[in-house]
């Protein structure tokens, strides 16, 4: 049998946590920030989980963190 092998890109932009939670970034604040508002910038800061209905398509991409 072939190796199991990640996904670049989703080792690129997810962290499994201890809990086994998946910690990603947020969307939507990399470009064209003038045109967004002061209080939708602010709540784009900082990481949250990815929810439990994608937890699937995460345990394929990275097949070896025991999702």
């Amino acid at each position: 049998m072939p190796k199991m092998k990640t996904k670049s890109s989703a080792k690129k932009r997810f962290r499994v946590r201890p809990g086994g939670t998946v910690k990603r970034g947020q969307a939507f604040k990399r470009h064209i920030l003038t045109k967004k508002t002061t209080k939708n910038k602010r709540h784009l800061r900082g990481a949250v989980n990815v929810h439990e209905t994608n937890m699937g398509h995460m345990a394929q991409m990275l097949p070896k963190c025991g999702l």
